[in-house]
């Protein structure tokens, strides 16, 4: 699977208050020109299925997008914001202050919102959902627009990154991070890419998978002649043997 995961464009609230599940947060004029600009990089491609969060900023900007290809929007709740509980719609300037922020930031991994949840249960939701996809679309190129935080511990999983670590990634909005799936290692393909992405044709039609495919169609017998290095063959830290991420573990049970 090619998964495209595509961060929402901007609300009036981005980048000033920490909108997490609170509803009414829906694109700005300018978050509507940055998901038809998002979602005009991403129509020549073969999309075969749109995930959304189920937040109207997700479902809005994956809307768009869904214009330019066959599949309507499907929502996914575990690919949802983080569950920031009381800190939702403080603004940062206040959160800065607090020394709570000071302890997500430098440690990070088992961080507890006040009334919500750890990075690492948010990070095991939604790697959870992406792992719940991934038999249904072993081939395919899949969109799923999320949120910021959201697509770090999903990447940080597939790499094996430190969760103390992860928010060493940035995610603009309307930004494009594709991560290829398959029977071996994952891969990185693009992080928060805002080019050109028709190279992501090609980087699908080269999976093990559709290269078989194209081979028995051509009725050859055996490989295709490329090894598997070509295709990211051995083991991966933070992953197990068939490519699958794991979410991290705590150090501490008991927390």
């Amino acid at each position: 699977m090619l998964l495209l995961l595509v961060r929402h464009a901007v609300t009036a609230a981005t980048g000033n208050r920490l909108s997490g599940w609170l509803p009414g947060h829906h694109l700005s004029e300018e978050g509507v020109r940055q998901a038809e600009a998002v979602a005009a990089r991403l129509a020549g491609l073969p999309v075969k299925a749109i995930y959304s969060s189920p937040l109207e900023r997700c479902r809005e900007t994956a809307e768009i997008i869904a214009k330019h290809h066959r599949p309507g929007v499907v929502t996914v709740d575990d690919l949802g914001e983080i569950r920031y509980g009381d800190w939702q719609g403080r603004s940062f300037k206040t959160l800065y202050r607090t020394k709570a922020w000071v302890e997500l930031t430098q440690r990070p991994a088992d961080f507890r919102f006040p009334g919500g949840e750890t990075i690492r249960e948010a990070q095991t939701r939604g790697v959870g959902a992406i792992e719940a996809l991934r038999p249904k679309h072993k081939a395919d190129m899949v969109i799923v627009a999320s949120h910021a935080d959201m697509i770090r511990l999903i990447v940080a999983a597939y790499l094996g990154l430190s969760l103390d670590l992860y928010q060493r990634m940035s995610i603009a909005p309307a930004s494009v991070t594709a991560l290829l799936l398959g029977d071996r290692i994952p891969h990185l393909i693009k992080l928060a890419d805002s080019g050109s992405l028709e190279d992501l044709r090609m980087r699908l039609a080269k999976t093990p998978t559709n290269a078989a495919r194209r081979k028995a169609a051509e009725g050859a017998q055996g490989g295709d002649g490329r090894s598997p290095e070509a295709y990211g063959g051995g083991p991966q830290p933070g992953a197990d043997g068939r490519g699958r991420a794991r979410a991290a573990t705590p150090r501490n049970s008991k927390r």
